[in-house]
């Protein structure tokens, strides 16, 4: 294909789609940046999200919220990379042009719980497997000295390998194709060119959207040796573990969604931790995000009881200090408001006649798992 040829794409985070116009942005074109807006108006829209990928005063890395108090240690490293490409052969969510899921939105009026099909649990459950391989290979990859950003790069490279669409690309105007959230950061951290270093814990979030449904998996690691020489950190990463695993084992037809929190909650408390409030698991399949509600806290008014067929994930937060979260100016980024650290695991599971069954679980030779308590 000659270069006349090639097709060109808005680079616009909330829009991608393909264009013949030559409107590029001035500072991109200073910064040897290959930037093709469609129009004046996609660029005036896409200015906020758009400028993140710059270079500020010659630094290659910078803080784009010098005047936010920060509640811990972790700062975010400018410029973020621009929006990473996904092939037209590839279907995608209703979002991901203007970053508003519609569908989603007009279910949250109701209280209805969609309830998978013989054939649909087979397509979903082939989807969830490819999930927990996209994150098996990011886990991988996961040292001192890599970046957030790498990490994205290849979660993005591994989810268009298996023809699906990383579902958290442009989902409510998400810039990254998967949220790394590293220390104090509870979860939707955007990656970046900060490296990890040694004694860092990272949680990596997964999603991807193929053949009509969307998987949606996390687990928190360990970055190097350090953290895992520290009896807090593993007591937190641990327990974090555990609290999950004993939520699933309660699933069953007719059991209250309501005490999933009776179960997490509790467990944190006796190992010294606590249980965020302000993020729950949630319905998911056809539909990113959809009902049930999950929370994980106890004494909780979720509506609901388990039923055959329907698929849901557990996904609890829990921390060292306060439950309680603030947010980065990027209007992502919770963090713990007193900087404690904090780790989350999640899986998608199918409500079956007997029981339940873990979409999402671990291969045999799946990078990262439990450490021994110190």
């Amino acid at each position: 294909m000659s270069a006349s040829d090639q097709k060109i794409y808005c680079c616009g985070p909330n829009c991608g789609k393909e264009t013949t116009s030559s409107l590029k942005c001035p500072i991109c074109l200073k910064q040897n940046l290959t930037s093709v807006f469609c129009d004046q108006s996609c660029f005036r829209r896409n200015w906020l999200n758009h400028k993140a990928i710059h270079v500020k005063n010659g630094v290659d890395s910078y803080n784009p919220f010098p005047d936010y108090e920060f509640t811990g240690a972790l700062r975010p490293f400018y410029p973020l990379s621009p929006r990473r490409f996904v092939p037209d052969s590839i279907k995608k969510p209703e979002y991901v042009t203007n970053g508003i899921p519609v569908s989603e939105q007009q279910t949250d009026r109701t209280s209805k719980m969609h309830i998978l099909s013989e054939s649909e649990i087979k397509t979903f459950r082939t989807v969830n497997k490819l999930g927990r391989e996209v994150l098996d290979a990011a886990a991988a990859a996961i040292k001192p000295g890599i970046t957030t950003d790498e990490i994205d790069e290849i979660v993005h490279n591994e989810t268009i390998k298996r023809k699906a669409y990383p579902s958290p690309l442009n989902y409510y105007n998400f810039p990254k194709s998967v949220c790394t959230s590293v220390n104090e950061v509870i979860c939707h951290g955007i990656p970046d060119k900060r490296p990890l270093k040694d004694g860092d814990i990272v949680n990596l979030d997964i999603s991807l959207y193929k053949d009509g449904f969307h998987s949606d998996l996390n687990e928190t690691y360990y970055v190097g040796d350090k953290a895992k020489s520290d009896p807090k950190i593993v007591n937190l990463i641990e327990s974090t573990r555990e609290c999950l695993d004993l939520a699933i084992q309660s699933i069953k037809p007719g059991f209250p969604i309501r005490n999933i929190g009776n179960i997490i909650e509790p467990y944190a408390k006796k190992h010294g931790l606590q249980v965020v409030r302000t993020y729950s698991g949630h319905g998911v399949g056809t539909l990113f995000h959809c009902k049930p509600d999950i929370f994980h806290y106890a004494k909780n008014k979720a509506a609901g009881v388990c039923k055959p067929g329907m698929t849901f994930t557990i996904e609890p937060m829990i921390t060292q200090g306060t439950w309680k979260d603030d947010i980065w100016p990027d209007n992502w980024t919770a963090v713990t408001q007193d900087g404690g650290l904090t780790a989350q695991f999640e899986h998608t599971l199918l409500v079956t006649q007997t029981g339940v069954e873990v979409l999402t679980a671990r291969f045999k030779h799946s990078p990262g798992g439990p450490v021994k308590r110190l």
